[in-house]
């Protein structure tokens, strides 16, 4: 069974900075695409950012040059380090196994608020 746990939320100023980090179990990691999705309150759940297995990126527009997703397949952990924090990130950020939909973690909670 994938297991998918998020971490590294929080609350933080506009202009902040955060790293979330993702452990995955119940699978072999180093042959999945992985990615981070948000979703705000009463907003759908959308893709911010993936990685593939060989490391392969795509961002969305509105994180580009803002966010970094990376992996280290010894740890069985994506990450998403996310600058230039503004008010309109704040959501719950899950991370995805590409190949597997409606597998999600908890999430984590990210507020970005003065």
């Amino acid at each position: 069974q994938v297991r998918l746990v998020e971490s590294g939320g929080g609350l933080v100023q506009p202009g902040g900075s955060l790293e979330l980090s993702c452990v995955v179990s119940g699978t072999d990691f180093s042959t999945q695409a992985m990615g981070w999705y948000r979703q705000a309150p009463g907003k759908r759940r959308e893709l911010v950012a993936r990685i593939s297995i060989l490391r392969s990126i795509y961002y969305q527009d509105f994180v580009k040059g803002r966010f970094t997703i990376s992996r280290d397949n010894a740890k069985n952990t994506v990450y998403l380090r996310m600058n230039s924090l503004k008010p309109e990130d704040t959501a719950i950020y899950y991370c995805s196994v590409m190949n597997l939909s409606g597998v999600w973690g908890q999430g984590t909670q990210v507020t970005v608020s003065s």
